[in-house]
């Protein structure tokens, strides 16, 4: 099972599609300066909520702005797409962001799902999930050598011969995060090579189901499960003292977002609302909890989710037996 005792982690996703570069940077600096644990955006070409006919900013090079003008919080994209880039030249990406951000990066990494920017930007999409997994498969050895000082040689997708990464990471383990649930493929990848999965909304029994899935892939390959950091992905937040306030504060939100249709089940409204939105995470081991915050970035929600909500949650598992 995950570490039951590992402290409390929040996290904030700010996106970045339909923002401006003054606005997305002030509210990474917002959620560095009030203490949440890690900054992450998307790796996209197009918007991916609303019309996908709309502005967003490439993220590698915008978070390695970001890492120069924050200070705490580790830094990461939820998660980068394998298909976009080679993953010896990921290694050095995330290296430098490491450098920058003074050893605060992590390497978010996922199999990609998009097709519409794949085709736009003339990018191999596959045939396939599997396929696209399977590329993935190839790709993590590579990055994982690279971080860790090994010289990679591979043949297949992406053929490598003795890949320097100089200068080395600042962190003598960069993490590496693999978002995905899928209980077949992707929770053997992170058993194999992650320090930290990410999964997205799931029920109670689904995520018993998937814990169930990734004990038995760390039994089979004979990893320690508990160096794997749990997290898990809690939708978009808004909150206001009524819920139905904070209701309307997302409909305006998503509208702004390409006139995005509301997401359901988010945790929306009260303080105490969020909170047992997100009980069933905590009760399944999951310590690291990263909200979404779309444009234009609500301060009142930032700062009540960071002074309001985290200490009811670390009271609540304070009373855990």
């Amino acid at each position: 099972m995950p570490d039951m005792n590992a402290p409390l982690k929040l996290g904030l996703n700010n996106w970045n599609q339909y923002t401006d570069w003054p606005s997305f940077l002030a509210a990474q600096q917002r959620a560095d300066a009030l203490g949440f644990d890690s900054i992450w955006t998307w790796d996209h070409l197009y918007p991916i909520v609303g019309s996908h006919e709309g502005p967003i900013f490439e993220c590698y090079t915008a978070m390695a702005a970001v890492a120069t003008m924050t200070e705490r919080a580790s830094i990461g994209l939820l998660v980068g797409a394998n298909t976009f880039r080679n993953p010896a030249l990921v290694a050095k990406m995330v290296t430098t962001l490491d450098h920058i951000s003074g050893g605060r990066a992590v390497l978010g990494i996922g199999g990609a799902w998009f097709e519409t920017e794949h085709e736009a930007f003339g990018l191999e999409f596959g045939k396939s999930p599997g396929e696209r997994l399977g590329w993935l498969a190839e790709a993590l050895p590579i990055v994982r050598g690279m971080l860790d000082g090994e010289r990679p040689t591979a043949d297949g997708r992406y053929p490598t011969h003795e890949a320097l990464n100089l200068p080395a990471p600042i962190q003598e383990h960069i993490p590496i995060l693999i978002g995905g649930a899928g209980k077949r493929k992707t929770l053997r990848l992170v058993a194999q090579y992650a320090d930290m999965n990410n999964i997205g909304r799931l029920t109670a029994a689904e995520l018993a189901d998937r814990e169930d899935a990734l004990l038995g892939h760390c039994e089979a390959v004979g990893r320690d499960e508990r160096t794997i950091e749990r997290t898990a992905g809690m939708g978009t937040v808004f909150i206001r003292d009524s819920r139905e306030e904070a209701f309307t504060l997302m409909a305006d939100v998503f509208a702004d977002n390409g006139d995005a249709k509301t997401w359901t089940d988010m945790p929306v409204g009260h303080p105490s609302h969020i909170v047992e939105h997100c009980k069933p995470y905590l009760d399944a081991g999951y310590r690291h909890l990263i909200f979404g915050c779309p444009a234009p970035y609500d301060e009142e929600t930032i700062e009540r989710l960071a002074t309001e909500v985290r200490p009811q949650l670390e009271a609540y598992l304070a009373q855990q037996p």
